[in-house]
Parts: structure tokens; C-alpha cells; sequence
């Protein structure tokens, strides 16, 4: 079964980002469902309501920001004006992601201005389904994304458990490196990783979306469309990893006393190192891997 689901996925980058990031909507809504909102993150509703809430802004940050790039990959691969037409709307729909104060971390309720960006995304996953499939197979660079997948998961197990709703603790192993429950001796007032869901996790899913996505770069014929999407898919790659950083390093590291030195939060752009990084990281991965995929001598160009 699980052969048949990888067969059906090869070629289908977009598609098969969109079934990773609907596993993680579907934690979310049971989570947030089932939880009171004292247990969770700036939020207030509770039960099927207070759950669907959460996933809906879920969709804006940081689906929307995935989705943009999905369609950017698919728009080549799709039989029809009219569905060309859909998939730019789609991504018009999930700009509103970029807008200061749609979706804000001190607040996590949904609201009317989410709308948009979850319009847009339902329109890309189907965007997503009716698009032919790329060429699929082994790619050059694989190895390299294979290890960058299994750093940023490294740095997942807290948050994928507090996804879930509950701590490592007492966990073999995973209890002894990943601090998630109450440490009385350091802060007994909350846990070092909150239930439900991390911009910790959001960056996870960035770069694992990332690193499928430049998978498809060969495949985008139209060299203005490959070298923006492939600007777009680096800084969406050191993004999601900045945010790894910061939310790894205060939950796992700052918590436990270890030191008050603190990763700056790059949620926001900002004038500070973090972003500096982040910048930086982007035009060397653009530039030094994103940006050389070229169509294979077999596609026209």
C-alpha cells in the first residue's frame, strides 16, 4: 500500500507537499478540538469550532506561503488556460500571508481576514490534483536534501508530541533530549513546549516543502518562472530553517538554564542578525544550487 501511495506521489512534488501539510491540519483540528484553550497557545476557542479556527490560520502561516511556491511549480503542468487562470488566482489569494497583522502570534483566533489566504489554498490543492505529473526519478541533489530533511527533523520530536497534545516525558530516550514538560527547578509556572502546534514545526514543514518543491526546477521550461521560483524556494528554505533555529533554541536550550542568550525571532523580517543569516543563506543556496537547475536536453524549451 505504502509502494503504491510513493508511486502515485512521483512526479506530483506539489501534490504530495499537500498531503504532508493536510497530516499536520488534521493533528491541529483533533488537538485543538479536544484541548481546553488554557493548555494551548494564544488562543480562546475551544471544541470542533475552536479547532477549525486554529486550522484556517494554520493555512494562511504557514501553508499559504508553501502554496504560493506549489503552484509556481505546477502552473507549467497544467492542460488548460482555464486552469492556468485558477492557479494564479490561487496564488493572488494567498499573498495576504505577507500583509503585517493577518496573522499575528500574540493572537492565534481566526478571524475574517484569514479568509482569503484559506481560499486560496483549498484552490491550489486542487490546482495541485489536476496537474500532470513532472518527470519524477532520482534528482541531482538529492542527497544533500535528504540530509537537510533529517537535520530540521532532528529538531521535531517536541514539537510533533505537543502537536498531538502530550510531553516526551518519560519517553525512552526522547524523554532524556527533548525537555517539552515541567522543569520545577527552572520555571515550574508552564512547560517547556506548550501543546499544539510551534513556529518551531512551521519551519520544519517550510524546508521539508523546500526541499520537495526544487525537486520540480528542472521540469519549469520558462526561465523567468524557474529563476523566480527557485528565489522564492531558497528563501523559503532558510526561512523555515531560521525559525527551526529560534524556537529550538529558546525551548531546548534557553529553558533548561543553559543560558540567556537568545536566537532573535525572524517571524517577522527584521534589522537583525537572525535575518541577516537568513539573507545570506538564501542567495548561497539560490545561487550555488537552486538557480543551476536547468530543463534536461529533452524538454523544450
Amino acid at each position: 500500500m505504502s509502494g503504491d501511495i510513493v508511486a502515485r506521489m512521483r512526479g506530483r512534488e506539489p501534490l504530495a507537499v499537500f498531503v504532508l501539510l493536510g497530516i499536520v491540519a488534521l493533528e491541529i483540528l483533533v488537538t485543538y478540538s479536544r484541548l481546553p484553550a488554557r493548555e494551548l497557545y494564544h488562543v480562546s476557542g475551544t471544541g470542533i469550532s475552536g479547532g477549525a479556527g486554529r486550522v484556517v490560520v494554520f493555512m494562511n502561516f504557514p501553508v499559504a506561503i508553501v502554496a504560493i511556491a506549489a503552484l509556481a511549480v505546477a502552473l507549467e503542468r497544467l492542460r488548460s488556460r482555464g486552469w492556468r487562470v485558477v492557479g494564479v488566482v490561487a496564488a493572488v489569494l494567498c499573498t495576504p500571508v505577507f500583509w503585517p497583522g493577518v496573522v499575528r502570534q500574540s493572537d492565534l483566533d481566526v478571524r475574517w481576514i484569514n479568509a482569503p489566504c484559506a481560499v486560496g489554498v483549498a484552490l491550489a490543492v486542487v490546482v495541485a490534483a489536476v496537474a500532470a505529473p513532472g518527470p519524477g526519478g532520482r534528482m541531482r541533489g538529492d542527497g544533500l536534501r535528504i540530509g537537510l530533511a533529517i537535520f530540521a527533523l532532528l529538531a521535531a520530536p517536541a514539537w510533533a508530541a505537543a502537536e498531538l497534545g502530550f510531553f516526551l516525558d518519560g519517553v525512552p530516550l526522547l524523554g532524556r533530549i527533548y525537555e517539552t514538560g515541567v522543569r520545577p527547578a527552572v520555571d515550574p509556572s508552564e512547560p517547556a513546549v506548550h501543546h499544539g502546534h510551534h513556529h518551531g514545526m512551521d519551519g520544519v514543514l517550510l524546508v521539508l516543502s523546500a526541499l520537495v518543491l526544487s525537486r520540480a526546477l528542472p521540469s519549469i521550461r520558462a526561465r523567468v518562472l524557474r529563476a523566480a521560483t527557485a528565489a522564492y524556494l531558497a528563501l523559503m528554505l532558510a526561512y523555515g530553517l531560521g525559525n527551526i533555529a529560534n524556537d529550538f533554541w529558546g525551548e531546548q536550550v534557553m529553558k533548561r538554564g543553559w543560558t540567556t542568550w537568545a536566537v532573535p525571532s525572524v517571524l517577522q523580517p527584521g534589522l537583525n542578525w537572525g535575518w541577516a543569516v537568513i539573507l545570506a543563506g538564501a542567495a548561497i543556496v539560490w545561487l550555488g544550487w537552486f538557480a543551476r537547475e536547468r530543463p534536461s536536453r529533452a524538454q523544450p524549451l
